[in-house]
Parts: structure tokens; sequence; C-alpha cells
């Protein structure tokens, strides 16, 4: 029999907003350490919470992108586990009523359910120095994010392989962007996942399985999955058992070590926190987030092959960003004698240059109007192809 491959993601991504979560404290990237926080995302005696607005909208846009039912009524509760980077001893989170529920996103021909979407705060950050030689090891603790807003999108196990689960994550990194949620910097840790991953024999129930914590980039989710499973496959051929855990990939060396035993949902004595009213949403309130939402990525490719008569191919790479998009619309507007000529200049000829360069579309001085007069002078035999590149 053959082994089949088990995967579900819990992904972390940070809200696009200038202040955190609970408390009126910026979210900046890279300012000096503990230099944004407050009574409130330190956890001090008698600070409470105040929820941002902006960070309710930001998720309800996401839960609707990705098909859920938005909750008229959520409950934030407090997830109590103790460790240096969580100054109150808890983390506020959503456990039993969270935001927004069984939803889907379509990745290729699959679908990718999605069991909910809900909202919490971040953690500090620890750094660890020291000498091999002497032993001396310290730790340093910043909270700069601690409190930082987070959507935590969590998936049911319905992906097979690691190219799956990439691909997933790719659709989802472009729709929280497309959004205008998140700006989803891998690099600066806004964008981020945990990979649950299992073996089983095909048919049997499924397996024990261990998470992948705190990825942050493609290359390396599909690393680590794939030497997961295979780590599993062999562990059981040999007569061994696979434990729940939680373990860490270690990219220069290209494999996992075990970080702590799998805590079940009970270790973290969830309940509500008594400080944060129940949030109650309106149908109303829903449905003027949902009339205010930009044209997501899917839409916009099926537009593109019909309007402009792209191919498959085309519609997906130029719809990669809301940039590259608009650009492309505006191209197409100044030279609407030819879409596919605006398509094929814009994707092969003025992105590989601009990638060349290190210059995104946005930052561009080949603006499309200067592009569409390019065209104009290809159209009417004033240059040819070859002398306009």
């Amino acid at each position: 029999m053959s082994w089949e491959t088990v995967i579900g993601l819990e992904v972390h991504v940070q809200a696009n907003t200038r202040s955190k979560a609970f408390c009126g404290c910026a979210t900046d990237f890279g300012a000096e350490p503990n230099s944004q926080t407050c009574p409130v995302c330190l956890g001090l005696p008698g600070a409470l919470p105040v929820l941002n607005r902006q960070v309710v909208e930001y998720a309800i846009r996401t839960g609707l992108a990705a098909n859920c039912a938005i909750a008229p009524r959520s409950v934030f509760a407090r997830k109590n586990y103790f460790y240096p980077d969580l100054p109150k001893g808890y983390q506020i989170s959503q456990y039993d009523l969270p935001m927004s529920v069984h939803g889907r996103i379509d990745v290729g021909g699959g679908t990718v359910r999605i069991r909910r979407v809900h909202l919490e705060e971040d953690t500090g950050r620890l750094q660890h120095a020291g000498d091999k030689l002497h032993r001396a090891w310290e730790s340093y603790v910043d909270l700069n994010r601690a409190g930082v807003p987070l959507m935590e999108i969590v998936s049911e196990p319905d992906m097979r392989s690691a190219d799956e689960a990439v691909a997933y994550l790719k659709q989802l990194h472009q729709l929280v962007r497309f959004l205008g949620v998140s700006d989803a910097d891998m690099e600066k840790g806004q964008f981020r996942c945990d990979a649950n991953v299992s073996v089983r024999r095909t048919g049997e129930p499924l397996g024990t399985r261990a998470e992948l914590k705190n990825l942050n980039s493609f290359r390396f989710i599909k690393q680590a999955i794939e030497y997961e499973v295979a780590r599993q496959i062999e562990l059981i051929e040999d007569g061994g058992e696979v434990v729940q855990e939680t373990r860490l990939f270690d990219s220069a060396k290209g494999e996992s070590r075990p970080m702590r035993s799998k805590e079940e949902a009970h270790d973290y004595r969830y309940f509500p926190d008594p400080d944060l009213p129940p949030l109650r949403l309106s149908a109303s309130e829903v449905d003027a987030i949902r009339a205010g939402m930009p044209e997501l990525p899917g839409q916009m490719r099926h537009r593109f092959e019909s309007e402009y008569g792209l191919s498959p191919y085309d519609a997906d790479v130029l719809s990669t960003t809301r940039e590259l998009a608009g650009y492309y619309e505006a191209l197409v507007g100044a030279h609407a004698a030819d879409p596919k000529r605006c398509a094929n200049w814009l994707a092969n000829e003025l992105l590989g240059r601009l990638k060349e360069r290190g210059i995104d579309i946005g930052d561009s001085t080949v603006t499309p109007p200067l592009l569409a007069g390019l065209l104009d002078r290809i159209a009417d035999n004033t240059v040819s192809g070859k002398l306009a590149k």
C-alpha cells in the first residue's frame, strides 16, 4: 500500500493597522526594542484592552473573501500559557465562537476548506545570544510585537502534498494583499504559518500529526513539509511511532527538530476574557463591508480572459498584484486597439527589465501612457518591434 500525506495549515496574517489590536501602541517594524509598549500590551495591573475597530473590519473582509459565514456574535478568550515573550501570561484570541467559519478557497482544480478565521494578538519576540565555548547564554525579549493584530486562517486537512500547500499559501498571500488588509511581508513575519503534517496508508484513518512551527518562506515551507513526510514514513516503516509534537525547521540544515510536546486545547485553559464584551455584528454592517470590497484575484483573472481575450497564463500573471493589474488596465485604456499586445509588452518586456533592476511596477518611470505611445508607433509602423525593444 502507498503512503498518503495529509496537511492542514494555520496561517497568521498581520493586519495592516497603525496601532495594535487592543491599545494605541504603534506597529512599526524595526523600531527600537521595547519602545512600542504600554500598560495594556505589557499586561500591567489595572490596564484594560479596547478593541481596534479597523482590525475587525479587516477580519470581516478576509472572512468574506474566504467564502466564510460571518458570526453575528463572537467572543474573545484568554489562551493561557507561560512563556517569556507573553507578558500577560495569556494571549487574547478566539476559540469557541470565532468571527468566521466554514469557508473555502479554490486552488487550481481543487478546493481547500477553511475551518475558521479569527482574531488574536501576537506575542513578543525572543532573541538568544551566547558563546558555545564558554556556554554563556543570554536571552533578550522585545515586546514591540506583543499585541500586534493577527488574523489566523485555519484550514481543514485537505492538502495532500507540499506543492498543494504552497499553492494554497500563495493564493492566500495574494488574496490578503489584494484586500489591502495586510502587506504580508514574509521577511517581517507578517505572513507565516504552522503546518500540521501526518501520513497514513491509503484508505486508513488519519495518522498522528506533527506541527511545524513559524514557517515564513514558501521555499522553506515546501522543504519542511517534504522533510517531515519522509521522516514520518521512515520512522513508521522502521517500526517506530510518530509522536504528536511541535517541531522547528532548521533551514540551514534542511531538517526539523523537536521543540515541545503538542498541546491540546484543554492545555490552554481557554475561557472568555472578562475585560472584553462579545463582539456583535449586524447584517447591515457586514453587507456594507462586502459592498466596499475590491475585485478579487480570481474574479479579475476571469474578467481579463473574457474582456480582453487574454490566455489564462497572461491573465494570471497580470493579476498578481493590484498595482500590476491597475497598470495593465491603464495601458489598455491608452492603447485600446490591442489588449493582447499590451499584455505581451507589459509581461514579457517591461516586467523583465524592471525585475533586472529591482524596481516595482508602481515605481516604473515607463508609465502606461508612455508605453501606450510606443505601442502606437509600432502599430502605425513608425518603429519596428525590434527597435521598440
